[in-house]
Parts: structure tokens; C-alpha cells; sequence
């Protein structure tokens, strides 16, 4: 038995089909000076191939599964026409006097090294996107055969190291039961889009490739990221059990689909997508998205060698604000730091990233990149109901030069005539043990709140949730955490202000009873693919029983009482459907 993660709901079962993609070597050598011109047409070349391929996939795919889930597609070509990762390669060759394949390695690290550290676990999710891109182009530049998956024909289960989007949106119209590779994570596209099709999957296995043949008998479980190569009888009898169980949660899941998340004594909370790229709208919506909790700003930066523009910014939050409206959405300012900004500014070494100079801190004493930034959100929010929020907040002071500086932007764009949402919202992200600590300070100076679950929870508990040795540690619902939120919640009300939980802790039905139960919540903003789920829970309740549960939760003292009696507690909830 193997133990990975579980990034999409279902299990399977079928014969193996491994997949060997094994990762080409770059090998350095000179070229001479008058082949150079030669080697970046060889370059582009290889560039313009996979694109075409991508596209290729995407016409072919397209009538099968619908323009909501090709997306990630066109994001791969966006990727491929980035004039750093382009021109980075080239400069390589035609500096460095070097072979195409060694440029573009050495483009590549220095390009996903860009996401190393990067708190954000979305945004480290993209660099798993530029190696797998970056395979593609190798095998384009050496000629190597990239085994395509649609030519698969029976039924059967893809154990690989890797697996791309593109091969996940071909394997619908296949007979793919599923698949289960060494590498990846939740927060990966691979993981993103097995969900979003429904093909049961597993990822971050490590070594399974290494323990499996072709043709032996797997058995995968998407949710609890176990894996079974050659299953006993027993095993095979409760895995039937399971799957019957999980056929059966999923008819339930549709049929509430387009209900709204309204608890059984008529409470309704807002569902809310977490996301980090603007052509995601469609797919939010399918989810039943009732408007953006978050958007990350960052991919803006993170994907080119200049800064993002005014104007780049402007049309990128106003496509967002247009084709939501009237649901509202939240735009998180910056919330990277300045060793994120390797080709803007002078390099910044800082010994632990997680606590330097990011988020507001950066943006404070950059006044030109946050400026920009506001200009095109306040723009923008002429044609949506646009909020602007401030990541990483931790003093008071921090709150009213960001306001002085919106105020003076404002007036800027007034002067000159630039229409814009006077009226609009500003609210912060608690996500620091002292932002909550002054929450009745902070309140009187903004519109809302949005309580950053990921972030307390680290920043409270001392753990880097990065570091695979103290995760065991990462707690949601650990004493300190249900009692902070709940004062932030009480000091919110006390201000007559909103606050929603913004985070994954809002998207795991185990919390909910307990969160909506510590106080008023009328907003969940979550990964889309937690939405239907929750929203499943949240009719199963009502609010004066979940202040029951919150109370006998919120006196419990250690972690694994209040997990047991939440489990316990959404059993029997759930017994009642």
C-alpha cells in the first residue's frame, strides 16, 4: 500500500500503464560563433512547435470537455510567449556562446526558482507548470518522443512521474480510469484539473513508478491518497464498499449544485473562489462561485521580466470586475517580497522571507510598484464591485499610510479626470497574531476583514509549512486558533464591519460546524473545487446548533479532543441526510 495525495474524489480500479517520461539531460557545449543564429532559429523553433501542439490538443479537446476546463491551455501559451523565458534563452545562446538545450535549462531553474519560498501555495503550484513546459520544449529541441497520451485505448490506470494538463484534458475522451504519479501536489494544475474533470487521482507519491509494471492491478482512492498495486480479496471487497459510498455523496453534491449555502433556520453565507488567474472566471462558476474572496496578485510579477504596467494591471482586474459583475471581487495587493525581484531591483537576502519585507511592508516602501498596482485596481473598479484588501498587515501605521496612499491616488486620477469607484472598499487580511491581537483598532479604520487561516495558523504556531518535518504541526483547529478567531469576529461585530474566512481551513466541512458556530461569518472564500461541498454541509446545519458545537469545541484544551469531537459531531450530522 502507498500513501500520496488524494487531489480529486473518486476510486478506480484498472491495470497499470506506465508511463515513462524520463527527463531529458542537458548536456553543455560550444557553439561555434557563426552557428549561433542557427541555434536560436533551433530554439524558437522548438518553441513554436509545442505551442502549436498545445493548441493542437486544445481544438481537439475542446468539443468534449467544454472551454471551461481548457483554460489552463491558453495559460501554458502565455507562458510559452513570455519574453523572459524567451528572451532569457536566447540572450543565453548568444552570450554564453552555448547550445539551445543548456540555455534553456539554465532559463528555466532561474525561472521557476522564482517560486522557491514563495509562502503562497498556489503560486508555488506554477513552478510544476514551467518544468513540465519545459520538457515539452526539450523533447521538441532533441527530437526525443513525448509519449502522447490519447493514443491510449483500453481501459486502463497512468502511473508517471509527472502528468500534464493537457494530458489529463485528452484522457476524458479516453478510456483513463485515473492516474497516480511520484510528484505534485493539491495545489498543482495537474491537481487542479483532475478535479475539475472528475478523474480520480494521486499525486506526491515519491516512488511509485519505481514499484509498479504495466499490466499489474492498482487500485487508487482520490480522497484518502491511498494506493493499492496487485489488491488482496479483502481489499478488493472494501474498496467496493467505498466506491458505492463516494457514487453516491457525488449525486448528492449535484443535486444541490445551484441551491443556495443556506443553513436549515435560513442563515446564508456567501461562497467565495481563491484564485490567481482572471481567465478562471468560467470555471468558478461552474463551481457555484458567488464572486471572488481572493485574488492573488503575484503571477502578475512573477511571469515576465518587467513590471506589470498600470495598464497591465488595469485590464486584468477590470476582465475580472466586468464578467463578475454584480458578484464582487476582493484584490489582494502584492504579497511577495523583494527577493521575489530578482531582475527590478538590487537583490535582497533575507534569512527567513516568510517574516522579511513582503507583502504591505514591500509595498510601503515601494510606493512606485504599489501606486501602479492601486491606480489599476482603482480604474478597474469603475466596471465591478472591486475591494481592495492588504496582505501581511501587523501595525495600525501599516493601515493608515496604505489608506493615505489610496487616498492620494485617488485623488490623482480625480485631477485628471479618470473615472473610478469612489466608493470603494477597503478591508485587511488578518494573518498575524498581532493584527489580531489590535482587530478593535483595525476595524475602525477599514470596511472589512478577511481572516488569512493559512498564514495565522503558521505565524501562531511557529511552523513552516513548507518544511515537510514540522507540518504534523499545522493545526487548524488548535485552541489558539479557534479563540483568535473568534475575538476577531467579536471585535468585527462590535464595528458594525463584515469578515469572512479566507483560507483552506474554510474549505474543509470538518471546520464549518466550528466556525460558523464562533461568531457571524456571512462569507467562505476556498479553493472552487471545496465549493460544493461546503455548501453541502452548510444546508445540513443550523446556526443555533453549530453555536452549541463552537462553544463545547472552544472549551476542549487540546487538539486531538476538539478533531474527535468535530468528527464526531459531522458524522452525525451527516447521518441525517
Amino acid at each position: 500500500m502507498f500513501k500520496g495525495i488524494g487531489v480529486s474524489r473518486g476510486t478506480v480500479i484498472g491495470k497499470v500503464c506506465l508511463v515513462d517520461r524520463s527527463s531529458i539531460c542537458a548536456i553543455k557545449y560550444k557553439v561555434e560563433r557563426a552557428k549561433i543564429d542557427d541555434e536560436v532559429g533551433r530554439f524558437t523553433d522548438a518553441v513554436e512547435d509545442t505551442k502549436s501542439q498545445i493548441r493542437e490538443i486544445k481544438a481537439r479537446v475542446s468539443k468534449d470537455v467544454g472551454s471551461k476546463h481548457v483554460y489552463i491551455l491558453d495559460t501554458y501559451i502565455m507562458i510559452l510567449e513570455d519574453e523572459m523565458l524567451i528572451n532569457e534563452t536566447i540572450k543565453g545562446i548568444k552570450e554564453e556562446y552555448v547550445n539551445a538545450e543548456w540555455a534553456l535549462k539554465v532559463s528555466l531553474d532561474r525561472f521557476a526558482g522564482l517560486f522557491d519560498s514563495v509562502e503562497d501555495e498556489y503560486l508555488r503550484g506554477r513552478k510544476l507548470d514551467i518544468q513540465q513546459l519545459g520538457s515539452k520544449i526539450m523533447s521538441n529541441l532533441t527530437g526525443n518522443l513525448y509519449e502522447d497520451l490519447s493514443d491510449m485505448d483500453e481501459s486502463i490506470v497512468i502511473v508517471a512521474h509527472d502528468i500534464t494538463p493537457s494530458d489529463i484534458i485528452q484522457m476524458i475522451s479516453k478510456k483513463v480510469l485515473g492516474f497516480v504519479t511520484d510528484i505534485g501536489g493539491k495545489t498543482s494544475h495537474t491537481g487542479i484539473m483532475a478535479f475539475a474533470l472528475g478523474i480520480p487521482a494521486v499525486v506526491g507519491l515519491k516512488d511509485i513508478t519505481t514499484n509498479v509494471k504495466t499490466g499489474d492491478s492498482i487500485m487508487v482512492d482520490g480522497e484518502s491518497g491511498i494506493v493499492v498495486v496487485n489488491p488482496s480479496k479483502k481489499d478488493l471487497r472494501d474498496f467496493l464498499k467505498k466506491q458505492q459510498g463516494y457514487k453516491y455523496y457525488e449525486e448528492k453534491l449535484e443535486e444541490i449544485k445551484d441551491l443556495p449555502a443556506e443553513t436549515k433556520d435560513g442563515y446564508e453565507v456567501k461562497l467565495m473562489a481563491n484564485i490567481e488567474y482572471s481567465n478562471e472566471i468560467v470555471s468558478i462558476l461552474n463551481y457555484g462561485a458567488e464572486g471572488i474572496g481572493l485574488y492573488r496578485t503575484e503571477y502578475l510579477y512573477l511571469n515576465r521580466r518587467d513590471l506589470p504596467s498600470e495598464e497591465d494591471h488595469f485590464l486584468d482586474y477590470k476582465k475580472l470586475g466586468k464578467g463578475l459583475y454584480p458578484k464582487s471581487v476582493v484584490i489582494r495587493t502584492l504579497d511577495i517580497g523583494a527577493d521575489k525581484f530578482h531582475f527590478h531591483l538590487d537583490p535582497i537576502q533575507e534569512a527567513n522571507p516568510a517574516l522579511g519585507l513582503r507583502g504591505i511592508r514591500f509595498s510601503l516602501s515601494h510606493l512606485d510598484i504599489f501606486k501602479t498596482q492601486l491606480r489599476g485596481i482603482l480604474r478597474a473598479s469603475y466596471y465591478g464591485d472591486i475591494k481592495i484588501m492588504y496582505p501581511m498587515i501587523s501595525t495600525i501605521e501599516e493601515v493608515r499610510e496604505a489608506n493615505k496612499i489610496v487616498k492620494d491616488v485617488q485623488d490623482e486620477l480625480t485631477q485628471k479626470g479618470i473615472p473610478f469607484n469612489k466608493d470603494i472598499e477597503i478591508g485587511v487580511l488578518i494573518e498575524t497574531p498581532s493584527a489580531v491581537m489590535i482587530a478593535d483598532l483595525l476595524a475602525k479604520e477599514v470596511n472589512f476583514f478577511s481572516i488569512g487561516t493559512n498564514d495565522l495558523i503558521q505565524y501562531t504556531l511557529a511552523i513552516d509549512r513548507v518544511n515537510e518535518r514540522v507540518t504534523y504541526l499545522y493545526q487548524p483547529l488548535h485552541p489558539s486558533i479557534l479563540r483568535m478567531i473568534k475575538s476577531v469576529l467579536s471585535a468585527a461585530h462590535k464595528e458594525g464591519i463584515s469578515v469572512g474566512i479566507c483560507g483552506e481551513m474554510g474549505g474543509d466541512p470538518l471546520n464549518i460546524m466550528i466556525l460558523l458556530g464562533l461568531g457571524e461569518i456571512r462569507e467562505l472564500s476556498m479553493n472552487p473545487r471545496s465549493i460544493p461541498e461546503i455548501k453541502k454541509m452548510i444546508r445540513l446545519i443550523t446556526l443555533e446548533e453549530v453555536r452549541g458545537i463552537a462553544d463545547r469545541a472552544i472549551s476542549l484544551t487540546s487538539v486531538d479532543e476538539i478533531n474527535e469531537f468535530a468528527k464526531n459531531e459531522m458524522e452525525r450530522l451527516s447521518s441525517r441526510e
